[in-house]
């Protein structure tokens, strides 16, 4: 599943409103919610057999003053299938880190530092083989570095960030908090991709 692939250039930047006129785009492929020991060592098992994966994580927002809530889920999207862990919901994460150790599984995904620091605190582990895509397009001279301003740039379409402040905690993800999870995941792993074309040299 690829979009924006024969896209034949960019612009360097894109405001707001031109961004509203794209095409929204959203992961239509299969999503495993992950929530037991069993499909945690079955969906690391099939990750590890990929080699680029789009990365990102979700927290449920912090609304009181000195709350700081803990990462509520990690998602990849790989060539084959999504997968969403719910963290609280998992006895263990230990096997992730098999995942996020391994170099030569790219981790593509935005604000990668942000998210390590937040897995270190929650999963711990070392941490190789992660590409922030962000600094990719710096390179290439683009001036939008947000996940949906490179999006629009890269892929010529508009993703929607409408469930970013939703609770990420609950038990149960909404069909709508799914579909955000895989999207922003599936989109950062096309970006990196897309990275990869000759035109914007070697990254």
């Amino acid at each position: 599943m690829t979009i924006g692939a024969s896209r034949p250039g960019f612009d360097l930047k894109m405001t707001a409103e031109e961004i509203n006129t794209l095409p929204i785009a959203a992961y239509e492929g299969t999503v495993h919610i992950v929530r037991t020991e069993e499909e945690l060592e079955k969906a690391v098992r099939a990750l590890s057999r990929e080699t680029v994966l789009g990365f990102d994580t979700e927290t449920k927002p912090n609304f009181a003053k000195g709350e700081n809530n803990a990462l509520s889920l990690v998602q990849f999207a790989g060539g084959r299938a999504a997968y969403i862990m719910q963290l609280r919901r998992l006895p263990s994460c230990a096997p992730l880190r098999k995942i996020f150790s391994d170099e030569c599984i790219i981790k593509a995904g935005v604000d990668i530092p942000r998210d390590i620091l937040k897995l270190q605190e929650r999963i711990g582990g070392d941490y190789k083989g992660f590409v922030d895509v962000s600094l990719g397009a710096k390179q290439a001279g683009l001036k939008n570095f947000s996940l949906r301003g490179l999006a629009a740039i890269l892929l010529g379409v508009r993703i929607s960030k409408g469930m970013r402040v939703s609770n990420w905690a609950r038990d149960t993800l909404q069909p709508s908090q799914i579909k955000y999870a895989a999207t922003d995941a599936w989109v950062s792993r096309e970006l990196y991709l897309r990275l990869q074309h000759p035109e914007f040299g070697s990254q």
